[in-house]
Order: C-alpha cells, then sequence, then structure tokens
C-alpha cells in the first residue's frame, strides 16, 4: 500500500474554534484555548501517524489585519500555511457573517488544494441557521465540501480525519514516525503560561504580555523552570503581581499544574515580571522569542 503524507493547515478568523478543533485531531493538547481572541500567535504542528500515513496538522494564528510587526509576523505564518497547504480546514462559525481578511479568503478561493469548511460550534445555534450559512459558504467556496462540526464535543471530527486521509497525496513521511509536534518543550512550557495570563487578567493586558523560559532543567525527580513575564508598561508590571504577589502566585500554581501533566513530572516554577516597552514592534525581540 502506498504511504500519504501532507500538510493540513487550519485557517480562520480569531475565536471560532481553531486551536480546540486542532487538539481534538491531533489527540492531545498542543494549542492554548481561551475564550479571547488572537490567542494563538505561532504556527503549531501535531502530528498524526499511522502506518501508511502522516498527517501534519497546523494550527495557525487567528487572521489579522496588522496593527504591530507582532501582527505581522503573525500574518507570515498564516501566508505559509496558505503556500504549502496539502488541504485546507477552513474553520467560521455560525456568528461570523463575513470573514475579516478577504485577501486570505482570496487565496484560499483561489487554492488548488481541497478545502473543507468546517462551521464550528453549531450546536450553539438551530437548524435555520445553520441552513443559511451552509448555503453562505457554499457559494463563497464553491469547490468546498461544507461540514457542520463541533470541535468541543468533537463532533463529526472522526468524518474529518478519514476525509483527509482520502485527501492526502502520496508521499514518504516529512517528519520521524514518533514525533508529535515539530515545537521544543519550552515552547509549550511559555504557551502554558501565556494560556493562564488571558485566562487570569481582564482587558487588553495579556494581549501586551509574553513569556520567555530563561532556564529548563530536568532533575531526576523533579524540573525547575525558570520564565520571565514580559510587558510593554510599568503600570503593567503591578498588576500581574498584583497585591502582595497575589495575582503571579495565581498564575504560578495554575500553570505548574499543567505543566506537571504536560511532562508527567514534578515541576518547581518561578515567575518574574519584565518591562520591555517595544518587544511587539522590534525585530530583534520578535526574534529572541520564536516570531
Amino acid at each position: 500500500m502506498a504511504h500519504k503524507a501532507g500538510f493540513v493547515n487550519i485557517l480562520g478568523s480569531p475565536n471560532v474554534g481553531k486551536s480546540t478543533l486542532m487538539n481534538g485531531l491531533v489527540g492531545e493538547r498542543l494549542s492554548i484555548i481561551t475564550s479571547k481572541k488572537q490567542t494563538t500567535r505561532h504556527r503549531i504542528m501535531g502530528i498524526v501517524n499511522g502506518d501508511d500515513f502522516q498527517i501534519v496538522y497546523s494550527d495557525t494564528p487567528g487572521v489579522v489585519n496588522a496593527g504591530y510587526k507582532l501582527h505581522e509576523r503573525m500574518m507570515k505564518y498564516v501566508n505559509t500555511a496558505i503556500s504549502d497547504a496539502d488541504v485546507f480546514l477552513f474553520v467560521t462559525d455560525p456568528f461570523e457573517d463575513e470573514m475579516n481578511h478577504e485577501n486570505t479568503l482570496s487565496k484560499i478561493q483561489n487554492s488548488k488544494a481541497p478545502v473543507l469548511v468546517l462551521i464550528n460550534k453549531i450546536d450553539l445555534i438551530d437548524q435555520e441557521r445553520l441552513i443559511e450559512r451552509v448555503d453562505y459558504w457554499s457559494k463563497k467556496i464553491p469547490r468546498a465540501e461544507i461540514l457542520p462540526i463541533s470541535a468541543l464535543h468533537k463532533m463529526n471530527l472522526e468524518y474529518i480525519i478519514n476525509k483527509v486521509k482520502e485527501y492526502l497525496p502520496e508521499s514518504p513521511a516529512y517528519f520521524p514516525k514518533d514525533e508529535l509536534t515539530d515545537k521544543p518543550m519550552r515552547f509549550f512550557i511559555s504557551e502554558i503560561i501565556r494560556e493562564k495570563i488571558f485566562e487570569t487578567y481582564d482587558q487588553e493586558l495579556p494581549y501586551s504580555c509574553e513569556v520567555e523560559v530563561v532556564s529548563y532543567k530536568e532533575e531526576e525527580s523533579i524540573i525547575k523552570i525558570e520564565a520571565n513575564i514580559l510587558v510593554i508598561r510599568d503600570s503593567q508590571k503591578g498588576i500581574i503581581i498584583g497585591h502582595q504577589g497575589k495575582k503571579i502566585k495565581h498564575v504560578g500554581i495554575k500553570a505548574r499544574k499543567d505543566i506537571e501533566i504536560f511532562v508527567d513530572k514534578h515541576v518547581h516554577l518561578e515567575l518574574r515580571v519584565k518591562v520591555e516597552k517595544e518587544w511587539r514592534n522590534q525585530d530583534k525581540s520578535l526574534d529572541n522569542y520564536g516570531y
């Protein structure tokens, strides 16, 4: 039997459920998930292997109009994912009347790669609204297959996986068969901490933050991790720390618990807060933080 392999890239607007879908398809929690938009900043690959196939899923940032150099880097991940896709999983939801980035939609429409348009969160709407959205997307991307799903409840994910296998081209594996992702451990540590920042703080503060893992030391019975939380203003440093350090302690406890599940080992986590005023707009800083 011929071996199949390919890149199956997940694209769409912010907060439509791309990361939940990615985690469900891979069967592992690789992408962080919060209720806030633009949580995902990187292109994160999750690799699913079988004897005769390898599916390389990519979770991508929500499509945005760039306001900072950080957004420009995020959109580069999206554009790369468009150019190398063997299959597109284009995610929308019933509450999105129109995709907010016409250029990206146009590139998907004009691509020759197969497209599955996934209308997510269908558990939240009635049949009439669903029929209307199916009709809308059928006209927008006529060659696509339109599929209602609930990524949260894993509805129709098995169908997506089988359909993806049909679409995959014949190819040797792109990665060793025992690999789950292309990202190093430090990346996932920083993402877990960043997720807890999004869950803990209100309004725009989480969007100003970056997490830098400065030390990761694995000992026999424990992993010792030191990380910096970067903010852009002095006033934000106090908010992150909180009265008598209660806020940052809360973030540290929540992050440590999830990191321990991820690494399957006891963890000692030490967090510090630093001010780096222009990190979102400086090429050197963005390079240092992996963008």
